[in-house]
């Protein structure tokens, strides 16, 4: 694929949502791998929880970044009902945040940090996601069929229960992806990083 964008983004995600939204923007993409435990302050609400886990991924990176490179470390999180639905640790939980977005409004906030020499930024983006009543059969269907042990809130957008149970989103729908490209590239521009 070719590269529209000039900087090379060394990704540090195993999402394959983010690493697709990425390459398919036109960004020269290096995956790499950061290992940090995704812990955090209990008393952290809302976009505040993936803003802290995003700098704490780049902050522990200790390689020196080459001129051309930005260092992107990204995390999203799933708010309902003032709690966070992160990534169930198994299908019986899985089960209890889907029904706990049944019939419900949610908010997916999405925090992306970037450094380029010494330099950091970070920013958060969020989308309101309206779910409509999901009923047993379709819950069981979802769970059986998909991975929802490797998504915030059990769900991924793009899937069949994202095809049926969404009655609206308000925001950028690649924000609930996992990555909000545009504001990205926005926040790129306004940093003269591109």
């Amino acid at each position: 694929m070719n590269s529209f964008f000039s900087p090379r983004i060394l990704l540090a995600s195993a999402s394959p949502r983010r690493q697709m939204l990425l390459k398919e923007s036109g960004f020269n993409l290096e995956i790499i791998k950061i290992d940090v435990e995704e812990n955090f302050d209990p008393h952290l609400k809302a976009f505040e929880i993936p803003l802290y886990l995003a700098e704490k991924k780049n902050k522990a990176y200790t390689d020196t970044l080459k001129e051309n490179e930005i260092l992107v470390t990204a995390d999203t999180v799933v708010w309902c009902n003032d709690e966070v639905l992160n990534k169930p640790i198994d299908i019986i939980e899985a089960k209890e945040m889907l029904e706990k977005l049944s019939n419900n409004m949610h908010t997916v906030y999405t925090a992306v940090c970037m450094s380029k020499g010494n330099e950091y930024y970070s920013f958060y983006d969020e989308s309101k996601v309206y779910f409509n009543a999901l009923d047993e059969t379709l819950i069981s269907f979802y769970l059986s069929h998909y991975a929802p042990l490797d998504k915030a809130g059990a769900y991924g957008i793009q899937e069949f229960i994202g095809y049926v149970g969404i009655q609206k989103i308000d925001g950028c729908y690649y924000n609930v992806m996992g990555f909000p490209v545009s504001k990205f590239i926005n926040e790129l521009k306004k940093l003269n990083w591109l």
